[in-house]
């Protein structure tokens, strides 16, 4: 489903996120069964390399199957929708290890501003590779339990 954006909100920040959860809702509603994710690999070009490289290639890329990106999308999404202090707890009642300082340092407005478009200018380029890894590891899915052309 396309919704039409003007063209000022197309780059937004706030649309790409939506973008994004949008694309990862869409790919954990249509993942019933997440396990079938396990060891299928990402790319079919990627996997014909791994089968011409040395034998011990197979265990640097263990976490390149689907079901890893899976967790892993999801797993952004939460953060993004539920804010990274709340997974910072989450991860602190599980590791018991001393609480990090945060340090930080007075700065100029003006650097201020700069490495808040820096910063920007990143999210937004990761939570666009980040939609396209959800869109695609959806229609993986699809194709892999054979119902490629359906929802579309």
């Amino acid at each position: 489903m396309q919704m039409s954006e003007p063209l000022s909100q197309k780059n937004s920040l706030f649309t790409a996120m939506n973008r994004f959860i949008g694309a990862v809702n869409n790919m954990d509603q249509t993942v019933m069964v997440p396990s079938l994710l396990r060891d299928v690999p990402l790319d079919q070009e990627k996997e014909e390399q791994k089968l011409t490289n040395d034998p011990g290639s197979y265990l640097r890329d263990a976490e390149d199957d689907m079901y890893s990106y899976y967790s892993q999308l999801k797993s952004i999404r939460n953060n993004i929708e539920w804010g990274v202090m709340r997974a910072e707890e989450q991860r602190r009642k599980k590791d018991t290890s001393a609480p990090e300082t945060v340090r930080t340092e007075p700065e100029s407005d003006m650097d201020l501003e700069q490495l808040l478009q820096f910063h920007l200018k990143g999210l937004h380029g990761v939570l666009s590779k980040l939609t396209s890894q959800a869109n695609n590891l959806t229609n993986r899915y699809k194709q892999e339990i054979g119902i490629a052309g359906w929802g579309q």
